[in-house]
């Protein structure tokens, strides 16, 4: 499990930040790749990962101003032209079927896979849920109906103990994955081996919580607790919070607040206005730092990737490190 961040700028494209996308990619656990926002660009930006728009099958959209949303039907196009067949489903306010259908039918754009619109109300919980993961969606504070979206991975089986099993004269094969699936076995002898003593305790699934933009909310500490990592918006630096509010955004120091009181593990500051350019961004993580040392400012191209257990200060990896899509 890894974020990619495809653009990480507010409002409009600057020359070092595009405007907000970001790539959850779920390789690994799913092979394929969920997607949140597209804003102006977002199919561009592709171009200098190694993620495919054929392997996106989910993209979450958190609100409907252009600079989360004007990259979405280029991006659809793209995936057709590629070669795209598999079903992709976007998940976002009311208004983004009539988006997304107005602009194909008027550019003439006919997809070569099915798609499907799930649209939110202002009373979401729960909106996707399959075997590993579950996806809920809660209302924040903004301008207009905006979203923030709650990753949770399910929590794994135990690894079998392999000493235990050769201990309990147990052969290797078929025996070993009823124990791993939950089933407990009789041996030719007749001893019978209980699941529940040859696995191990399981694996707690990770969390990952990415928002739309956003006032400080008591909703964001609620759908960001406990979580691994939270993507929060820093349009603002310190000082600025009567702008932050005028504007329904946060500042950085905000979004460190809640961080702290959301217990997450790890804060991201994303949607950086473009007035806090090189070293002036990474003032807002320092900033942060004094409430929830935990924070990183992410940058374009960024790659992060969320491990299990306790979620270091660590760097972003290099595209070099990760294995390129099929």
């Amino acid at each position: 499990m890894q974020l990619e961040f495809l653009g990480t700028g507010a409002g409009t494209p600057a020359r070092f930040r595009n405007v907000t996308s970001v790539a959850l990619r779920l390789l690994d656990e799913l092979n394929s790749v969920w997607l949140f926002d597209a804003g102006e660009g977002t199919q561009i930006q592709m171009l200098s990962s190694s993620i495919r728009p054929r392997k996106i099958d989910k993209i979450f959209i958190t609100h409907l101003h252009g600079d989360h949303i004007f990259g979405l039907p280029g991006l659809l196009a793209s995936r057709s032209f590629q070669g795209g067949e598999d079903k992709l489903t976007i998940y976002g306010p009311r208004g983004i079927k009539q988006f997304v259908e107005t602009s194909l039918r008027v550019s003439q754009t006919h997809l070569t896979y099915p798609l499907e619109f799930v649209e939110l109300t202002d009373q979401a919980g729960v909106i996707y849920e399959d075997n590993q993961m579950t996806v809920t969606a809660m209302p924040l504070d903004h301008k207009i109906l905006s979203f923030g979206y709650r990753v949770d991975e399910h929590d794994m089986v135990g690894e079998l103990q392999v000493d235990k099993l050769q201990a309990l004269n147990v052969p290797a094969g078929p025996l070993y994955g009823q124990l791993k699936r939950g089933h407990d076995v009789t041996l030719d002898d007749g001893t019978v081996v209980k699941s529940l003593d040859v696995i191990g305790p399981a694996k707690k699934g990770r969390s990952v919580v990415v928002l739309g933009d956003t006032r400080k909310t008591d909703q964001t500490i609620a759908l960001a607790k406990d979580a691994d990592v939270l993507v929060h918006e820093a349009t603002y630096g310190k000082g600025e919070g009567k702008q932050a509010r005028n504007h329904y955004h946060s500042t950085s120091l905000q979004a460190a607040e809640i961080a702290k009181q959301a217990n997450v593990g790890r804060l991201l500051l994303t949607h950086i206005s473009a007035r806090y350019a090189g070293k002036s961004a990474n003032n807002l993580a320092y900033q942060a730092r004094d409430i929830f040392e935990n924070t990183r400012v992410v940058n374009d191209f960024d790659i992060y990737d969320v491990p299990f257990g306790k979620q270091t200060n660590s760097r972003p990896i290099k595209l070099d490190q990760v294995d390129a899509e099929e």
